[in-house]
């Protein structure tokens, strides 16, 4: 059996990678603070083992009670694979760094970045010894490689994941039983996400009508079509120790 952890789960792209990796031989732990029903019943339809962990992640020095949790699932006697999604994340504050809210910035840059940080780590100590595949996928952006005027925290949050990505894959190369990190930019989805920016004022973010457009011209790529290429990648051969990538350029 092969377990798959996947944070922000219950929608968006998190939901859509839940979704592709359906499988009888695949167990699915999902962690967000809502539960999707649509995995939650596809799992069960199709035989594929499912746990739901609520949880807000945004509570980052929680994430050592959340670790214990999650691998009270996974036995590791028997698992013939391991990998962690890390996906949830949100976009908010967004402005002029010196107008957004103190308090918005320390929550994001919790979830965006600490809470996968702190998660990678604890997945790290807990399969130190498990000879078997051990995969980490985190989810990047453009904004990790390119500022954006409204972005500040959401483009520091995510080229800091970006160097994580990289300095632990470094680290695992010397490991006895490597864990193996991407960091991969899905594109541009049609999420809340791009709700939350649609429906900010110009003065808060002057890309809007951009966004707008995106929408309006059917140009945004739909959760389940990204999530296929995700799943795809994580278990494939073209998965690679400390790369990061952008998958436009790629399928």
């Amino acid at each position: 059996m092969r377990y798959f952890i996947i944070t922000g789960a219950s929608k968006g792209l998190g939901e859509g990678i839940a979704l592709e990796l359906i499988d009888e031989n695949h167990h699915l732990i999902c962690i967000s603070r809502s539960e999707s029903l649509k995995v939650k019943q596809q799992t069960q339809e199709k035989g594929c083992g499912y746990t739901f962990i609520a949880f807000d992640l945004g509570f980052s020095h929680e994430m050592p009670h959340l670790a214990a949790r999650i691998f009270e699932h996974i036995p590791a006697d028997t698992a013939q694979g391991v990998y962690l999604v890390n996906n949830a994340g949100v976009v908010q504050p967004v402005g002029r760094a010196e107008l957004c809210n103190p308090e918005e910035v320390e929550h994001h840059l919790h979830l965006n970045l600490l809470t996968p940080m702190l998660l990678t780590s604890a997945f790290i100590h807990h399969t130190l010894k498990w000879p078997v595949q051990k995969r980490i996928l985190n989810i990047s952006s453009g904004a990790a490689v390119n500022a954006y005027w409204g972005w500040s925290s959401y483009c520091t949050g995510k080229a800091g994941l970006d160097m994580f990505t990289k300095c632990v894959a470094l680290e695992q190369n010397d490991s006895e039983h490597p864990a193996e990190l991407m960091a991969v930019a899905p594109g541009i989805i049609d999420t809340d996400m791009q709700e939350v920016l649609r429906n900010t004022t110009e003065d808060q973010f002057i890309m809007r009508s951009k966004f707008v457009e995106l929408k309006q011209n059917n140009l945004l790529i739909e959760p389940r079509v990204a999530g296929q290429k995700m799943a795809k990648l994580l278990l494939s051969d073209e998965f690679q120790n400390g790369k990061l990538i952008d998958l436009r350029n790629r399928y």
